[in-house]
C-alpha cells in the first residue's frame, strides 16, 4: 500500500551539524576581496583547510559531477540532509493526511470508469500538500492539441528544438496528403522556412521497461501554422514495435494516446535532465568554490546563499527515490537503472555543459528564441516568466559584482577568485566553463548568474510544483503504460493503458513530493533570494538597494502572475490551461528537492 512507504524519509540521518572549517552560511559577516584583506595569512590558511577538507569523491545517480566528500564535504553533506529531512517532514505528513479521503473517495466510486473521473485523484483534495491545486484548463482541455503543443513552450521547454532548413535532415517522413491537409503546406516546405519543430525521445527506446509495464520513445513534429501562426503538434512517432506515426487526422482515442505516450517520455526528460543539469551543474561549480575561496569574499557569500541545501538531495534520492524499489520505480514504466543511462548520455553532451546552457543561448541555439532562419513563436511563456525572472536576477549579480569590483583590474587581481575558475576547468572538470584567466567583469556576472538561474529558474520549471500542477498530472501525463503499446491503430478504450488506483496513488504522491507549501512563511522563495539579513550584512549600501530593487520586481511579478485567468478567447499566454508554475512567492531560491 502506498501509504506504507509515505515515511521512507524518516530513514534519513537527523544527525546534528557539526562545525566546519569554515562558515557557509555567512552570517555576521564582511565581505572582503584577498587583496584588500587585512589578515592575508590567516585568509590563505583557512582556504587551505577548506581545501584539504573538500574532495571530490565519485558522482551520484549516474555518471555527472564529482559529489563532495573529504572530512568538511562529508560534513557538509549531512548538514545539508538534516535540513532537508526537516523540510521535507511537513510536506510527508501532509501527503499521509491528505491521502486517506483520496483513496477512499475513488474507491467508493468503484475506482476509475472513465479518463474524466481521474479528476477524483485531486478535485478539491491535496489542501496541505497541494494548496495551489492543478492549473485550470488541465482537465477541461487535455484533448485540445494546442494545450498538448504549448506544453512544449511552458512546462517542458528543454526538450524541443527548432529544425534548421539546411543544417538539420527531416528525422522522419509522415504522409504528405496529411501533412497537406493539416497545415496547407509540405514537411519540405514548413521545414525550409522555418517552421517545423522536433522534441525526439527515440534514445529511450532502450530502456527496458519493468514488468507488467510499457513505455514508447517518441519523436513529435510540431509547427508554426502559416496562416494563423499557432504553435501545433504535426506528428508523433513510437520508435518501438510497429513504429507507428499518428497525426491528428487519426481517431480521437488513437490520436490521444499517442500525445500520452510523448507525455510519458517528455516527462521522464524533464524530471531526470534537471537532476543532471541544475543539481549536478551548480554542485560542482560550487564545489570548486568551496576548495578555492575564502569565506570571507563576497562571491562566496552569494554562492553560499543560492546553494543552501544543495548537497541533500542526491544522497536523498539514491536513498528512497532512486534505488530498488524506492519510488521512482513504484510508478515509472522503467526502473531507476534507466535514469542512470539517461544521465551518462546527456551529462556531458548537453545538461551537464555551463555556458551552453545560459538561459538565453540555450533557447537561440535550438531556434527557440530570436530565429534568424523561422518566424518567431507567437506566444512562449517559459520564455516570457523565466526571462523576466533573469533579468532581474542578472541586474541584482550586476551590481553585486561592480560594488566590489570598481575596475577590471580589481577582479585580475583576486587571486582567490582565478584560483576558483581554474579549479573547475582542471580539478572540478566542469564542462564548457569560462576559461582562466577571468579578466572580465560581464563574465564573472554570467557565471553568477547562471547559478542564481539553475538553483532559482531552471529546477523549478521542471521539478518542484510543476509535476503536481501540470507536468505530472493524470491521465494525460502517466509516467507508465500498463498495456501493450499498440501494433496498430483503432484503440477502442485508453482506460485499460493508464495506472489503476494504488498506481496512481504512487505517481500523485510523488509529485507532491516535490512541494514545499510553506515557502513564504520560511522566507524560502525566489522572492527571498537576497533578502536574508545574514547575507546582507556588511554588504555595501549598493548591494542592499539591488536587494531590495530585486524584491520589488518579485513581488511584482508574483501579483501579476497570481492574477492570471483565460482571456475571451478561453487562453492565457496563448494556452488553453493557466501556468503559474514560476510564480516567485512559490518557488524556491535553492535546489530545494
Amino acid at each position: 500500500m502506498i501509504s506504507s512507504i509515505i515515511f521512507a524519509l524518516g530513514f534519513l540521518s537527523t544527525a546534528d551539524a557539526l562545525p566546519g572549517s569554515s562558515k557557509t552560511d555567512s552570517s555576521n559577516a564582511s565581505y572582503v576581496l584577498p587583496q584588500s584583506d587585512p589578515y592575508p595569512s590567516q585568509r590563505a590558511a583557512e582556504v587551505a583547510t577548506d581545501r584539504a577538507g573538500y574532495l571530490y569523491g565519485p558522482p551520484l545517480l549516474g555518471n555527472s559531477s564529482f559529489f563532495p566528500a573529504g572530512t568538511l564535504g562529508s560534513q557538509r553533506v549531512k548538514d545539508d540532509v538534516t535540513l532537508f529531512t526537516k523540510d521535507a517532514a511537513y510536506i510527508t505528513e501532509s501527503i499521509e493526511k491528505d491521502m486517506i479521503p483520496v483513496e477512499q473517495l475513488i474507491t467508493a466510486a468503484g475506482g476509475f470508469k472513465d479518463l474524466s473521473s481521474y479528476e477524483l485523484l485531486y478535485k478539491d483534495q491535496w489542501k496541505l500538500s497541494n494548496p495551489s491545486g492543478v492549473a485550470p484548463g488541465i482537465f477541461t482541455n487535455y484533448t485540445q492539441d494546442l494545450l498538448f503543443s504549448m506544453e512544449r513552450l511552458s512546462i517542458g521547454p528543454f526538450s524541443t528544438r527548432r529544425l534548421h532548413p539546411k543544417n538539420d535532415a527531416l528525422p522522419f517522413q509522415v504522409d504528405a496528403a496529411t501533412v497537406q491537409k493539416l497545415t496547407g503546406r509540405s514537411l519540405v516546405d514548413l521545414h525550409k522556412s522555418g517552421r517545423l519543430f522536433v522534441a525526439d525521445h527515440s534514445y529511450q527506446a532502450k530502456y527496458v521497461p519493468q514488468a507488467g509495464r510499457f513505455a514508447a520513445a517518441c519523436s513529435a513534429y510540431f509547427y508554426i501554422h502559416p496562416k494563423f501562426g499557432d504553435f501545433l503538434p504535426l506528428a508523433i512517432k513510437t520508435n518501438v514495435g510497429s513504429n507507428l506515426i499518428y497525426t491528428p487526422l487519426d481517431t480521437k482515442n488513437d490520436w490521444l494516446l499517442a500525445k500520452m505516450m510523448f507525455n510519458n517520455n517528455d516527462y521522464f526528460f524533464g524530471q531526470i535532465f534537471h537532476l543532471a543539469n541544475s543539481h549536478a551543474v551548480a554542485e560542482i561549480v560550487y564545489l570548486a568554490a568551496l576548495r578555492t575561496v575564502s569565506a570571507r569574499h563576497p562571491v562566496r557569500a552569494f554562492l553560499d546563499r543560492v546553494m543552501y541545501q544543495a548537497y541533500a538531495i542526491r544522497p536523498v534520492g539514491s536513498q528512497v527515490l532512486f534505488n530498488d524499489g524506492g519510488f521512482f520505480d513504484q510508478s515509472s514504466a522503467v526502473d531507476h537503472n534507466a535514469v542512470f543511462s539517461f544521465v551518462d548520455q546527456f551529462y556531458p553532451t548537453l545538461a551537464g555543459l555551463f555556458q551552453s546552457n545560459y538561459f538565453s543561448t540555450s533557447l537561440k541555439n535550438r531556434g527557440l528564441l530570436d530565429c534568424p532562419y523561422g518566424p518567431p513563436l507567437k506566444h512562449f511563456p517559459f520564455a516570457e516568466d523565466a526571462g523576466a525572472i533573469v533579468a532581474s536576477i542578472r541586474k541584482f549579480v550586476s551590481t553585486y559584482v561592480y560594488n566590489y569590483y570598481p575596475s577590471r583590474n580589481d577582479l585580475t587581481k583576486d587571486n582567490e577568485i582565478q584560483a576558483w575558475i581554474t579549479e573547475a576547468n582542471t580539478e572540478a572538470h566542469v564542462l564548457d566553463f569560462p576559461a582562466a584567466p577571468l579578466d572580465d567583469r560581464n563574465t564573472l556576472i554570467d557565471i553568477l548568474t547562471q547559478i542564481a538561474y539553475l538553483t532559482g529558474v531552471n529546477h523549478h520549471a521542471l521539478n518542484s510544483n510543476a509535476p503536481s500542477m501540470t507536468s505530472g498530472t493524470l491521465p494525460f501525463h502517466p509516467s507508465g503504460f500498463y498495456q501493450p503499446i499498440p501494433a496498430s491503430k483503432g484503440v477502442q478504450d485508453i482506460l485499460p493503458y493508464l495506472p489503476n488506483l494504488n498506481l496512481s496513488l504512487a505517481q500523485v504522491t510523488l509529485t507532491m513530493r516535490f512541494n514545499r507549501p510553506t515557502l513564504p512563511e520560511e522566507k524560502g522563495g525566489l522572492i527571498d533570494m537576497f533578502s536574508a539579513s545574514s547575507f546582507l550584512q556588511g554588504q555595501p549600501k549598493g548591494v542592499q538597494q539591488a536587494a531590495e530593487k530585486f524584491r520589488g520586481e518579485m513581488e511584482g511579478m508574483a501579483d501579476g502572475v497570481e492574477g492570471r485567468e483565460f482571456d475571451d478567447k478561453g487562453l492565457c499566454q496563448g494556452m488553453p490551461f493557466v501556468w503559474k508554475v514560476l510564480d516567485p512567492r512559490k518557488i524556491p531560491f535553492f535546489l530545494c528537492v
